[in-house]
Order: C-alpha cells, then structure tokens, then sequence
C-alpha cells in the first residue's frame, strides 16, 4: 500500500521536471509520456481514495488529460494544466485520507463540491472540442492557450479552499464533533447562520410570459407544490426569477426567497452531502453536526419562506444510489403538515414552499406536486425577444423572414436568443444570417461557452444524465432515428418499427421525462434545436444502425396495402411522411437498393393517389435518380406513378413533365409499349388544358415516328382513340371518320364505339338515333360481360 501512495509523488516530480525541459528546449520534452504518466498516477490515487466524489473528481481529470493527450494538436500547452492537475492529486490523496463520508459535512465537502464544478465544466469544454473535431472529420483540435490558462487560474482559486495542513487535521475534528453531537440529542439544532445570498433578480429579457406567471401566481395563493417542465433553453429558470421577484411574493417573504441551483454538479458524483451542502449555503446557514436534515427542518419551521431549485433533474437522478434525497425533500414537505396554517409555494408564516425547475418529470413521491410544462414562445414574443437584440435591420422590412426563421426554431427562447445573438455580434445582414441558418444552423447557435450561450452545452447537460446514460449506444440510436424522421417515431408501432431495440418504449418513457423529446398524439416528437443538435452530433450516424427495421417496416406495409382502406392503408396515412422521408434517403443515398427502393417508391405513389392524395417531395428524388440500364424500366414507371398523382390533384403541368420524363426512359429502354403510353396521356394532358391543337399534333408525329412500327394493333387503336378524342374539339375530321380505326380492335373496340355515338350527338345528330344505337352497344356489352 506504501509502494502505491509513493509512486505518484515520483511521478509528479517527473512533470515538474518536464516542464523546466518544456522551458529550455520544448521539441525535447515526450508530451505523451508525461501525460500518460500523470494520467497513471491519477489513476492509482483513484483506486486509493476512500470519497467517492473525489474518486470522480479524479476519473475527469483523467478524462481530460486523455483526450488531450489523444486529440488536442496543441499538447504542450496542457503541461501546466497537467501539473496542477498532479497537485490536485496529491492534495485529495492527503485530505481523504482515512475519512468517511460524515467527514463531508463542513470545509472538506463544500471544497469538494467547488472542485466537482470546476473540473466537470472544463471536462465539458475539452469533449466539446473533441466532438467538433469528429464532426469536422478533422485528427486534432487545438485550444487557445490563454484558454487553458484561465483553466489554470480557476484550479488555483479553488485549490485555496483545500488549505491541506487544516483538512488533514479536520478529519479527526470531525469525528470528534460528531461524536458529541450522537451524544447529545439536541445538538444537531444548533444552527449556524452565515451570509445570506441575495435572490436573483428578473430576468431584463422576458417576454410572451405574462399569462403563465400569473396562473403560477395563482398556484401559488392555492397552496401548490409547482414543478416546472421543460427542456433545456426553454426559460424554466428566468420563469423561477421572474416570479421571485413579483411584488406578491417580495411583500410576502422579504429576504426569505432562496434560489438554489445544481447547475453545473455531475449527476453521477452528486451525493447527499453535497445535495445538503448546496442547500444550506444558499438558505445562508453552515451545517454543524451529522444531522443536516433536521437542521435546515428547523431553520425552515422559524418563518416563512419560498425555495426554487433549478436544475433539480441533477440530485433527482442520484435518487437510485442516494435515496435519502427524495426522503429529504419529503422531510421538507412534512415541516408545512407539522403547524397548523398551510400554503405551498407562497408560504403563510411557518409553512416552507418549494418550487422546482427541472428538464426531468420525476420529483419527490410524496409530495403533491402540480407539474407545468413550459411552452415555446408565441410568434409575437418570439419576434419581440429576437428584435430587442437583433439592429441590423428594423422589424418592418425582416418580419416575415425571420418568423419563418423563428418557426423552424419552434419558438425556442435560448434558440431565438442565441440566433439573435450571433447575428448581431457578428453584423450579419438579413440575408447573411438566412445564409448562415440555412448551411451552419448548429454552429451559429454555438457561438459562446457554457449552457447559455450554447446550444450544445445545454444538451450535452441534458445528455449527460446517468438515466440517459444506462442505456448505452441504444439511448443514441432512439434519439438519432426520432430526429431522422420528420413526424418523430410513432408511439404505437415503436416495437415493430425497432425490433433490434427490445427496450424501445422504457427509453422512450425516459427521454420524455428528461424533456428531451414530447408526445403529440401517438408520435414522440423532438423541438427543432434539438433535432439540430442530434442530427450535426456524433449521435447522427447511430441512425444507420436501425434505419433499415424501420425501412423494412414501412415496405412491408407500402407492400401489402390494397385499394381498400386497411389496417395497412391506414398506417401509410398516419406515418405518410416519415415512409416518403425514408424512401427519399434511400433514394438519395443508397445506391444499392435502387431498384428496391424504386418498387416500393411507386407502389406508395400508388397509396398516396388511392387514401391520401397531396403533393409529395419525392419527385426531386426520382428525377435525379441515375439511369442505369436496369433501372430504366423501373425509373420510367415510377414517374408514371408520380405523374398520376399530380393528374389526381390537377396540376396537369407536372403531370405532363413526368410523362414526357418517362417516356424518354421507355424509348432509351426500348420499351415501345410504354412511349406510346406516355404519348397518349402526355397528349390528354394537352387535351385538358384546352390545348387541342397540340394534343392532336403530339399523336400525329407520334405515328410517323420509329416507334410506331413496333407496336401491337392493339397499342396502334389506343394511340387512333386519343387522336380522335382530340380531333373532336379541332373540328378537323367528320363524325362518321372519328374512332372508325380504333372500333374493330377487340380492347379499344367498344369505347371507341361509345366516344364514336356520342361525338354524333354532340356533333348534331338525332339523339333518337343516337340512343338507339347507345341502347344495342349497352346490350352488347353485357351479353359480352364487358
């Protein structure tokens, strides 16, 4: 044991040693041994020490130096941070030294805590760097050197809390205190006041929110526990501070409102010393003794007060490891129960009130809490909010654009902000930032630090929860297909859409307590800025993983629908443009299925046209499909099917594009059958547009054409039957000469028959007549079973 503590001091001298090397001549210090060595002797002391949040405290910081060491191009500038990283080592392995957990109560835990947040938000900001070299296809990424030295200044101003001669002293200190205190029964409601932190004030931008602050208002008078529900950027902790500084409450507690936040402590280090430890600090009280609980209980019971804590998602997922936290905020709920008067949120005297804000939907078991999700901004606050920052151009000459701009954020407030932001600091024009939006959306919502100047800070917050975590690369998998399809994953079919994902609906349940993602109706939904953020992340290429059940799913159904509204046709309805996006990207970036895809492609414009006609984005996606001599057919079909549906909507133009495109196709394939097709509804097209003359014209070229030798009589008589319907409105021919060509052929025969009467009749003849022979053709025609 001996052998394992002195190892890393011989280390550490080696670090100091490299660095004078660094000094006199930096290309002769090995950089990565150095690192390796530290981020060995890191590891050693982890295994050594007996806190487990300075067990985690060392697991970052050998983190950082690891991906340093791996993927920053600039790693002689992490050798100082190294060494301070080495002393932080040491100065743990020390301070730790032969204590428990009870040891955690006064300086040692609160210096803890400081040092948990400090290395945790510089662990952010190096995986940050190294996620955009991934996402850049880049080998190295290089940080700013006087970034690393204000790393280097923050380690020095917390390394002063660990003044080491005293921590190593009060280990036994506190022992003997707490001894005393189990001795005796009331010395845990010794209190022991300190400077109160004053509540911080409203927000200077809040806007679109003065109707939920009121009914929260109301909640409040009616004695509610409120929980706040939201994803990260949402304006869940501006809502907190807005309310806190109503002058209802402001009259009504005074100094007594307290925020607390658990913004920037690890979920997974967080304990329920630290959790305590937090508490006390911000209600201005030090905890003395082993029994926090009923210290802060009784600093509570003295007057009335009103508590937010924000980012309460952190502790909440310590419950598993910690389950003393819920209890204690159970404790706090039975203080209101243990007097005789009762409010919730706005407390009456005696009665203490919390409010939370949270991204997570768990909270206490057993306390009645009335949950509140916060919705985007409306239109109008959202153009208020982004006009109030943006200069560059007044509202009157951008609105529309930039509320088509907002609408693709989904009115998200740190998106709109962020936005707002960049454009400004950067004077972009209006037309320089739709650029930007359009080809960079994620990296000009990312053009500051830290969870409110970034929108890959917040969700990498929101992606570092342990309960997000426990699921692996399948919590990725989930979040990467409902960002890939354009409805979000369809609650109802998840399993069969995902068999390769056996827990599909537990991870669902998750992410929409983690606010990550939302229900509406039976799809699970993703805001905008999020499936940005998952769709320019790592976490973008896990779709591929699961692509193909779902893409498997969907042709089965396309496959098996029939003219008949179905349980199938009835699938294709609900799930319309997520099959359409999934055969667009197949389309587009699968060229090995194309013929497939192609198949299926058609059979679901055949859907479309049957249960649900409307427009559709795959026409861009066949037209520029290359033609490959086995796909000629099954493209030139496929356009067929494309240009029916636009026939079924009435946009003839398109409907004459598509069939002009196919039929070039056939003719390339050889396939006469399918010009002359294309011939005669490219012409009826003409015909319905009142464009007769060219109707006739396109048929009439069509017979003097190479083409028409290869054609069946059968084929022939189609073609003279669309010639003649034109003719009738060109008055070019007699009705006695109209469809006589086409009225011997045995498929074209009667139709030609029926058109030839009733172009009589429509010519002037005797409708006597004209009905007789209408009469013997329907008699006919059934004898025949036609």
């Amino acid at each position: 044991m001996k052998k394992l503590f002195k190892k890393p001091k011989a280390r550490s001298h080696l670090v100091a040693e490299a660095k004078e090397c660094q000094d006199d001549n930096r290309d002769v210090v090995d950089v990565l041994g150095v690192l390796g060595i530290t981020i060995a002797a890191i590891n050693t002391t982890k295994d050594l020490v007996p806190i487990q949040l300075a067990k985690g405290i060392l697991g970052t910081i050998a983190n950082i130096l690891a991906i340093a060491q791996s993927v920053i191009k600039n790693k002689s500038d992490f050798l100082e941070l190294a060494q301070k990283c080495d002393t932080i080592r040491r100065v743990l392995e020390r301070a730790t030294k032969g204590t428990t957990k009870d040891d955690l109560q006064g300086s040692l835990g609160v210096a803890l805590s400081e040092l948990n947040i400090s290395i945790n938000r510089i662990n952010s900001e190096v995986a940050s760097k190294k996620e955009q070299s991934i996402l850049g296809r880049l080998f190295s990424a290089t940080i700013d050197r006087d970034h690393i030295a204000s790393w280097e200044k923050d380690l020095d101003r917390v390394l002063i809390l660990f003044n080491t001669e005293a921590i190593a002293d009060m280990a036994i200190g506190v022992k003997k205190l707490t001894a005393e205190f189990k001795a005796n029964a009331y010395g845990s409601n010794i209190l022991r006041h300190c400077q109160v932190p004053v509540p911080p004030s409203r927000p200077s931008m809040f806007y679109g929110r003065d109707d939920l602050v009121a009914e929260m208002m109301n909640l409040i008078v009616s004695d509610e526990h409120i929980a706040l529900i939201g994803p990260g950027g949402m304006g869940k902790s501006s809502l907190a501070k807005a309310i806190l500084n109503e002058a209802l409450v402001v009259e009504k507690f005074a100094e007594r409102r307290f925020f607390v936040t658990y913004d920037g402590m690890d979920p997974s280090a967080i304990t329920f010393e630290t959790f305590m430890t937090r508490l006390a600090r911000a209600l201005g009280i030090e905890l003395v003794g082993v029994d926090p609980m009923r210290q802060i209980c009784t600093f509570l019971r003295s007057t009335s007060a009103l508590i937010v804590l924000d980012n309460a998602e952190t502790f909440e997922e310590a419950r598993g490891r910690h389950p003393a936290i819920p209890d204690a905020v159970n404790a706090f709920e039975d203080v209101r129960f243990s007097v005789q008067r009762s409010q919730i949120f706005l407390l009456n005297r005696t009665e203490p009130d919390f409010r939370i804000t949270t991204r997570s939907r768990r909270n206490a078991p057993n306390v009645p809490w009335i949950t509140k999700d916060i919705p985007p901004l409306d239109v109008g606050s959202a153009l208020e909010a982004f006009f109030r920052i943006y200069r560059q151009v007044s509202r009157g000459n951008a609105e529309e654009e930039i509320t088509n701009l907002l609408m693709e954020l989904e009115f998200h407030p740190l998106s709109i902000n962020l936005l707002a932001n960049a454009a400004q600091q950067n004077s972009w024009s209006l037309r320089t930032l739709l650029t930007r939006w359009k080809h960079q959306p994620i990296a000009v919502l990312d053009h500051g630090e830290g969870k409110l100047q970034s929108l890959s800070a917040t969700m990498q917050l929101s992606l570092s929860s342990p309960s997000i975590q426990n699921f692996g690369e399948d919590g990725g998998r989930t979040l990467a297909i409902i960002a890939f399809l354009p409805q979000g994953l369809n609650g109802d079919l998840a399993t069969q859409l995902l068999p390769s994902l056996p827990g599909i609906d537990i991870i669902c349940d998750v992410l929409c307590r983690q606010s990550l993602v939302y229900r509406q109706g039976a799809f699970i939904k993703m805001l905008a800025p999020i499936r940005h953020y998952v769709q320019n992340s790592s976490l973008a290429s896990l779709v591929f993983t699961c692509l193909r059940d779902v893409g498997d799913f969907y042709y089965y159904t396309v496959q098996h629908c029939s003219q008949e509204r179905d349980h199938h046709a009835d699938i294709i309805i609900s799930d319309h443009l997520n099959i359409e996006h999934v055969i667009a990207f197949e389309l587009t970036q699968v060229p090995d299925r194309t013929e497939e895809t192609l198949n299926i492609c058609g059979l679901f414009l055949q859907c479309l046209q049957r249960h649900l006609p409307r427009p559709t984005a795959l026409a861009l996606a066949i037209f520029n499909i290359v033609e490959e001599p086995s796909t000629l057919r099954l493209k030139a079909r496929c356009l067929c099917d494309l240009g029916r549906l636009y026939g079924a909507l009435s946009q003839l133009s398109k409907t004459i594009k598509a069939f002009q495109a196919a039929e070039a196709l056939y003719l390339t394939a050889s396939d006469y059958k399918g010009v002359a097709y294309c011939v005669t509804i490219r012409a009826d097209m003409y015909r319905c547009e009142g464009r007769f003359i060219q109707a006739q014209r396109v048929l009439e070229d069509f017979q003097v054409s190479n083409s028409w030798g290869y054609l069946s009589e059968t084929t022939k008589a189609r073609v003279w039957c669309f010639l003649d319907i034109a003719r009738i409105y060109t008055f070019t021919a007699s009705a006695d000469e109209l469809f006589a060509k086409s009225m011997e052929d045995r498929e074209w025969g009667l139709y030609s028959k029926v058109s030839h009467w009733r172009t009589k009749l429509y010519y002037g003849e005797d409708i006597a007549q004209v009905k007789m022979h209408l009469e013997e053709l329907l008699l006919q025609s059934t004898n025949n079973g036609d």
